[in-house]
Formats: structure tokens, sequence, C-alpha cells
């Protein structure tokens, strides 16, 4: 299950980093959906920063950094997997 965390709004492809403006909360050790008309994959969430400070959280509101294993476009959504506990 996913839930929604986010958009993208840049990508440095030279680098291979997307921001993202958070509409939920995200922290290192997540594991993200991105989704958009070209774009679907996985991957945990290594490392966030903002302003160029490496974070372990950031929440709604806040705008972070991270490196991303495929390219992404701007307006992909982000999503945050859920684990289903019993």
């Amino acid at each position: 299950m996913e839930t929604k965390v986010g958009r993208v709004s840049h990508y440095y492809d030279r680098i291979g980093v997307a921001v993202l403006d958070l509409s939920g909360e995200l922290k290192v050790g997540d594991t993200i959906l991105i989704l958009g008309r070209a774009t679907e994959f996985t991957q945990q969430v290594d490392s966030m920063e903002i302003e160029h400070q490496k974070v372990q959280y950031a929440g709604p509101g806040m705008e972070v950094a991270l490196r991303v294993v495929e390219p992404v476009h701007k307006g992909d959504t982000v999503f945050k997997a859920i684990e289903n506990t019993p």
C-alpha cells in the first residue's frame, strides 16, 4: 500500500538528483514509488538534503533533494510504501 508524500519540482539530470515538494512525511530508510507519464520505479531513500545539509526526516511543506536511481520528470508523484501490519 502507498500514500502520497509529494511531487517532483525539479530534476538535475547530470547528478541524478530530484527535488521534492513534500505533502507528507519522509525519512531516510523509507521505500518510495515515483509515478509519472513516463516514470515508474521504486527505491529506498538513502539520504536527503535540505539546503545542502543532510537530514534524516522531512515533513509536509518542506522541499528536499534526494538522489534517484532513474530519471524523473517535473510533476511526477512520489508515494511512500506503507507496510501492512496485521
